[in-house]
């Protein structure tokens, strides 16, 4: 496998201007000759299937809810980055290029994300034309806020649902679509399985998931926007239906996985609570803005309620560790400090997991008013889940899994290896290294999508002359074979353990081995186990219900195969690594004051990861990064 990023040369601030010019253009006429799978309707499924058919491809969109307003872009809450510096404070292109750089602890591809920076700016133009109803100041202007690891106000925002604001817009240009007849939705329909037909992809198999039927879609290219696999460590922000299916199968026919050791945890997360948890709750990065972390300074006060601990007797340790930064520090950072303070026992609540995040400075600087209009959907979503108002007790928060920078390797097109399937949003690895900053989810997915997709897959159109795709085809019929054999091994059998059971308890190895914290020793601990895991699950699983019918069972039952796969060679990416860089955090190799220390000589590489059939081991292939306009330096927030 050669991995090919093609990255357009000249200097950094031109790349993409100049890759636009030189690539090659469909005709308009012609364009109604292209078919196009998107799989996933988010902020960028939903982005490049309404683009693509604005332009004139048609195009089947496909999504395993009821609506694309269901998608789990819903979920990113606080805000997102535009370099507009609306607030003069010394924000432009390249402060947002150089802190993303930097926030990824300088493990992520240059030309890449200087092109984000660089169209973030067009982004917010188009939601706001959209209607989408960004928070403002008394003066009418779109107001900012800030997000961690930047020192500057670039995130825009609508309250506490920016997330859900800016799929709706997404959703409307959908929409549009779908009644001009350019769009065919298939909600409620799950991809099994890509069809590759002589080295391209040319099409799906896909499951009805209300019928159980399923069938085979051809396409002249396939873009896969199904989102991260957070959900392969159970316990995490997603919801529960996100899954790795779409792109570990991809990886299975072919296309390189890239960095599934980048997976980010999530500082501001409401504590587990229990053992019933199937998923925990996300309090948004944008609550840092106003609310300050700590934790009792003595483990004897944790057990009185916050309002007896005097402000001399508190330990604002983000404060304290980095003051440049603060309670804005990146996401890593933030979070490796609570599991500290926690690990010294001056955690709070239940099991002693837990830290402060307290607005009472906020309130009395700027009055429950101001506090109530900027975050009330949040705090009254932490009081229905707690029963507790965090406007009189300070919230308590605790990481947890979230984001994956990991996903499928593409190239600046955002096309995979396998050519004809591109991958975008979050299911792919381009544009965050090992960290991701606050806000930059929903600008990627929608950059990708509205952008530059667009762009590039119009390209690959006109630079190939391949025969029309038919679902007659014999691999169509091959791989619809393959999908109902795995389904029906999975239905016969009928062992003693649930599908829930086996998936918990493959997650709770993989935080406790592969989480927040990872050592040589733990991860070797749990490649040992997870093929043991995986044979129980295989020797006792019990699926029940029919094949060809509704079945929830079955379709949960599918994914967590394929977690039961990929959590593999996430340990193995994370073993392999002998560095600790940004959200991978190698226990083993860390500075004297306990931050991630680099190997840049050994591992300034993307690892990209080949499959090499079953029961053989992934073959890993480098990407070098090599940085041309800024200097790799040990990344600190103090």
């Amino acid at each position: 496998m050669k991995l090919d990023a093609r990255i357009p040369g000249g200097p950094l601030a031109q790349k993409w201007d100049k890759h636009r010019f030189e690539m090659k253009l469909v005709n308009p006429a012609n364009k109604r000759k292209f078919d196009v799978i998107v799989v996933g309707s988010g902020l960028a499924g939903a982005a490049a299937a309404a683009s693509l058919a604005e332009l004139g491809y048609n195009v089947k969109c496909f999504c395993f809810q009821d609506s694309p307003r269901r998608a789990h872009s819903i979920a990113a809450q606080g805000g997102i980055n535009a370099a507009k510096n609306y607030k003069n404070d010394g924000d432009s292109i390249y402060r947002l290029f150089y802190d993303t750089i930097k926030g990824g602890d300088f493990r992520a591809r240059e030309a890449n994300v200087y092109r984000l920076a660089e169209v973030s700016v067009n982004i917010i133009d188009q939601c706001v034309a959209q209607g989408v109803p960004f928070a403002r100041e008394y003066s009418g202007y779109l107001d900012n806020r800030s997000f961690g690891g930047a020192q500057v106000s670039r995130t825009f925002y609508a309250r506490g649902q920016t997330g859900q604001q800016l799929l709706l817009g997404a959703y409307q240009a959908l929409c549009r679509q779908i009644g001009l007849g350019t769009v065919k939705m298939f909600p409620r329909t799950e991809m099994l399985d890509l069809v590759v037909i002589d080295g391209h992809a040319k099409g799906i198999v896909a499951r009805d998931l209300v019928s159980g039927e399923m069938g085979s879609h051809a396409a002249d290219a396939v873009v896969l926007a199904s989102g991260g696999y957070g959900n392969v460590f159970f316990l995490s922000t997603n919801a529960k239906g996100c899954n790795v299916t779409a792109t570990w199968r991809a990886y299975k026919k072919g296309a390189a996985f890239a960095n599934p050791c980048y997976t980010q945890i999530h500082p501001t997360c409401i504590p587990v609570s229990g053992d019933h948890q199937s998923k925990l709750t996300l309090m948004s990065e944008s609550l840092r803005n106003d609310g300050r972390v700590w934790v009792p300074r003595r483990k004897e006060d944790c057990s009185r309620p916050p309002g007896q601990i005097p402000d001399p007797d508190r330990d604002y340790y983000l404060e304290r560790k980095y003051p440049s930064y603060g309670n804005l520090a990146p996401r890593d950072i933030a979070s490796r400090a609570a599991k500290e303070v926690c690990d010294e026992g001056r955690g709070v609540g239940p099991g002693s997991r837990g830290v402060y995040l307290d607005f009472a400075d906020a309130i009395k600087r700027l009055g429950e008013d101001k506090i109530r209009e900027r975050y009330g959907n949040l705090f009254g979503m932490y009081e229905k889940i707690t029963g507790e108002n965090a406007y009189r007790t300070p919230m308590r928060i605790y990481p947890a899994v979230h984001y994956t920078m990991g996903g499928l390797w593409v190239d600046y097109n955002l096309m995979s290896n396998v050519p004809g399937l591109f991958v975008i949003g979050e299911a792919n690895f381009s544009d965050h290294g090992a960290n991701r900053l606050g806000a930059s989810a929903l600008m990627q997915g929608l950059a990708d999508g509205y952008f530059v997709l667009p762009y590039t897959i119009g390209h690959y159109f006109a630079s190939s002359d391949l025969a029309k795709p038919s679902t007659a085809h014999a691999e169509f019929k091959k791989v619809e074979a393959d999908v109902r054999t795995g389904a029906e091994r999975l239905l016969s059998i009928q062992g003693k353990r649930t599908v829930t059971s086996l998936h918990r308890e493959l997650g709770r190895l993989l935080w406790e081995k592969c989480g927040m914290a990872r050592n040589a020793a733990g991860l070797k601990e749990a490649l040992d186990r997870i093929p043991a895991l995986r044979q129980e699950f295989w020797n006792n699983v019990n699926v029940t219900g029919e094949e060809g019918e509704l079945n929830q069972n079955l379709e949960y039952a599918g994914r967590v195969v394929d977690f039961m796969e990929f959590a593999e060679l996430l340990c193995l990416d994370a073993w392999h690594r002998n560095e600790s860089c940004g959200g991978h955090f190698r226990e083993e190799f860390q500075t004297e004051d306990g931050e991630a220390k680099r190997d840049d000589l050994h591992f300034a590489y993307v690892a990209a990861w080949e499959c090499q059939g079953p029961d053989k081991a992934p073959a890993l292939h480098k990407e070098p990064l090599i940085y041309e306009e800024v200097h790799m330096s040990t990344r600190s927030y103090k």
